[in-house]
């Protein structure tokens, strides 16, 4: 019998080892997983490559991952905003390294490993700092019908955490709004994706037309309390 629902944390987290990729959904504050970056913290795994469209706000969540010093390395689109003081402070003492991707192509080079493809060529960041490699050497370009194109290559996770809203034992998941986010992409980008979901449902509760991921791509669930998402990236005025 098929059931991927742990009992825990730890349980759906015990097999990430040190120096992994990890993929962690979420936009902003919205569709973060935080229970699971949280047993993630308790695991204890070292050396990571961490990827998710922001870089942490505040103390919790990303941020408090990033704080355990034990990320070597942050791929993302949006690193820096009102509350990103601990990845700031990480990046200015060089003790993070960060790859900066556009947001379009860090959703294409996610789908792009999930469905298998070696690399795409894309207009975004032609002529720009971002057509370069880490060590500054120069991507490859090519000019198609007049345009000119850098080619990127796949991001592939060794396990993937995201945020869900319902499940059933076999995996099959269904998303709330924007919590949506990049959820579906690292889903099949990774090779081992462990979500966190509110309610977990019999089988056959959730309308096929409305599953976004399949079960063939979810290792784990773990069900989780509902809590409010806590507004980030903004300071009050006075």
């Amino acid at each position: 019998m098929i059931d991927k629902i742990a009992a825990s944390a730890a349980e759906a987290l015990a097999g990430v080892k040190d120096g992994a990729t990890v993929l962690i959904g979420g936009f902003g504050t919205a569709g973060i997983p935080n229970e699971l970056i949280d047993g993630l913290i308790a695991q204890g795994a070292r050396e990571l490559t961490v990827v998710n469209n922001n870089a942490g706000n505040g103390d919790t969540g990303l941020a408090a991952l990033l704080a355990t010093g034990r990320v070597r390395k942050i791929i993302c689109s949006f690193p820096r905003q009102a509350d990103s003081h601990v990845f700031d402070a990480l990046y200015r003492s060089r003790k993070i390294e960060l790859e900066l991707v556009p947001q379009g192509n860090l959703a294409e080079r996610l789908r792009a490993a999930g469905a298998g493809i070696g690399a795409f060529f894309t207009p975004t960041g032609f002529g720009t700092e971002l057509a370069r490699h880490a060590d500054g050497s120069p991507k490859e370009t090519r000019r198609i019908d007049g345009r000119d194109y850098v080619l990127e290559y796949p991001i592939h996770g060794d396990v993937a955490l995201i945020k869900a809203e319902r499940g059933d034992r076999w995996g099959n998941l269904s998303y709330r709004m924007a919590a949506r986010n990049f959820g579906p992409v690292m889903a099949t980008a990774a090779r081992h994706t462990v979500a966190t979901v509110h309610e977990i449902v019999p089988l056959g509760a959730l309308d096929p037309e409305a599953i976004v991921t399949p079960g063939i791509f979810v290792s784990k669930l773990l069900r989780v309390e509902r809590v409010a998402t806590q507004a980030g990236g903004f300071k009050a005025v006075a």
